[in-house]
């Protein structure tokens, strides 16, 4: 059994027991959560869409984690301009636990 759910605009696919990383989610470790934007589920090869499902997968969250240094570079030449900024996005580690 497995679902494609939709998290912080991103879609997922998520079965039971996999742990995945999600952009940042509030909250703490140990805290569970739910997400109701199912868009499609697989129960034994019969497949769910669109407005006829009615699940919800059920999560917990494990950790956090900074993901790579993301580089913005601006430049003009024959300027002297140059600016650097960076930054690191958050993500949230997850442990799906349940998808009724």
């Amino acid at each position: 059994m497995f679902a494609v759910v939709k998290i912080a605009g991103q879609q997922f696919k998520v079965t039971e027991g996999q742990s995945l990383y999600v952009p940042h989610i509030e909250g703490n470790a140990g805290d569970n959560v739910e997400f109701s934007d199912v868009l499609m589920v697989d129960a034994d090869g019969s497949i769910t869409t669109g407005s006829a499902v009615k699940a919800k997968v059920k999560a917990e969250i494990l950790g956090e984690k900074k993901g790579k240094t993301v580089i913005a570079f601006k430049m003009k030449r024959r300027k002297g301009f140059r600016k650097k900024r960076g930054h690191r996005t958050l993500y949230t580690q997850i442990k799906v636990t349940a998808i009724a």
